[in-house]
């Protein structure tokens, strides 16, 4: 389909790009930025005036939540979402029911959500067999089924021996190994320790839970050479030993969750499960850390950290209640927000959420790592239209996820996606 996209403003944040200018989109492919090719017949004409013209969003954390979880969100739902909030790829946990960690499951995912037609999936395979942290799975294998990491979701490993082992084997095939830094022990709380969590009544999770972690993992990377990435940083501790990791030159990326950015402990207010993520909130100081070391670099990426979870779960008192947030309708208006909120330049702002998260992916992506996370002409026609002028309420009730629990709720948020493509197609386009 042909494709002319008028005048909008075109912002690529790799490149620095920022002006007005016109896309024209033959099949799957950008063929024209700036001028329309002289000849060029559009068969769909979008007026993008007023509006932003951005890369597609890559989402290194959306839980899709099939095969095993259907009650909580099916992969037509969650899917939908992604293209909803602006996102053409994604990449999902392996802590599936049953688990990521045999090709024929990869490979099953993949073709279903490929007949979807609506975002990138790049699936993360899981390092043990059944994540249970015993026995390595077949790396090579899922990685031919298109598997583009290896991780443990958020269940950590009780062996720093396997663990070792394997970073070691990992690292020997060039796998990039995916951890969220918490210490299986220390991190069994619901909480984040502290005065709140004590007057609440609630069991805690302490700062070195996530440092611990942090300490084990960089003594492994310097023994094995390993490429990690850390998932969901959430304290200004974890983000002190992040930003010496990568001074000392250690093959380190970093992310952090929406949740994390914006939010602090007190929005847990009356025993609210909406607030019950993982990990947990923290106190403000650790929120003012990690804006800073998203906005420096020291944090690579922002993801939505997307865990859509049934309503019945959310319904339990806090403790019992099941972790997890709907984010991917909302990862977008939150960089917005963040960068408008903390004078953050709005360039660094989208490409949290564009380039950088495909530099994390690197050279798992093949062929596509110089094509996604960009706009330029040549390339891949993923892209979303934003109107950044749209002020919108979160209504959970109002979100395409099968999960409607979000600590967001009732928030007033800027930017709103219109129309995204992927791969030349529009995948998503709202009603106005």
């Amino acid at each position: 389909m042909k494709i002319l996209i008028r005048n909008g403003r075109v912002m690529d944040p790799a490149r620095g790009f920022d002006q007005q200018a016109d896309i024209a989109i033959d099949g799957k492919q950008i063929i024209a930025l700036g001028e329309t090719p002289a000849g060029f017949v559009a068969e769909r004409e979008i007026d993008a005036k007023g509006c932003w013209v951005l890369p597609g969003l890559v989402d290194l954390a959306m839980r899709l939540r099939e095969p095993g979880y259907e009650h909580e969100g099916m992969l037509q739902s969650e899917m939908a979402a992604a293209v909803a909030g602006g996102v053409t790829s994604l990449v999902c946990p392996p802590d599936t029911d049953p688990v990521l960690d045999e090709q024929g499951l990869v490979e099953m995912l993949k073709l279903r959500a490929d007949k979807l037609h609506k975002a990138r999936l790049f699936p993360m395979g899981a390092l043990t067999i059944g994540l249970k942290g015993e026995t390595l799975t077949e790396m090579a294998e899922l990685t031919e089924s298109g598997c583009v990491a290896f991780g443990q979701a958020d269940v950590p490993l009780s062996s720093i021996q396997t663990l070792q082992r394997a970073m070691s084997y990992a690292n020997t095939f060039g796998y990039a190994v995916w951890l969220r830094p918490q210490d299986k022990d220390l991190g069994k709380g619901v909480a984040a320790s502290g005065a709140l969590a004590t007057r609440m009544g609630l069991a805690g999770v302490p700062v070195a839970a996530e440092t611990i972690a942090l300490h084990t993992i960089f003594e492994l990377i310097r023994g094995s050479q390993t490429r990690v990435h850390l998932c969901r940083i959430s304290s200004a501790a974890g983000v002190e030993l992040v930003r010496r990791a990568k001074a000392e030159g250690l093959n380190v990326t970093a992310d952090v969750s929406i949740n994390s950015l914006l939010l602090t402990e007190t929005d847990i207010g009356y025993f609210d499960s909406s607030a019950r993520v993982v990990p947990v909130l923290r106190q403000q100081r650790d929120r003012d850390a990690l804006s800073a070391a998203l906005a420096d670099g020291t944090i690579d990426a922002l993801v939505s950290d997307h865990t859509p979870v049934d309503e019945d779960e959310k319904a339990l008192p806090f403790a019992e209640s099941e972790p997890g947030a709907t984010g991917v309708e909302l990862l977008l208006s939150v960089a917005v927000k963040w960068s408008r909120d903390h004078g953050v330049p709005l360039n660094r702002a989208l490409q949290a959420v564009t380039a950088s998260p495909v530099a994390v992916l690197g050279a798992a992506l093949g062929e596509q790592q110089a094509q996604l996370g960009l706009l330029q002409a040549g390339g891949v026609a993923d892209l979303c239209i934003v109107d950044p002028a749209a002020e919108w309420t979160v209504e959970p009730k109002a979100l395409l996820s099968q999960g409607k629990s979000t600590p967001f709720g009732g928030y007033e948020l800027p930017a709103r996606v219109r129309y995204t493509l992927v791969d030349g197609q529009i995948a998503f386009e709202r009603a106005v």
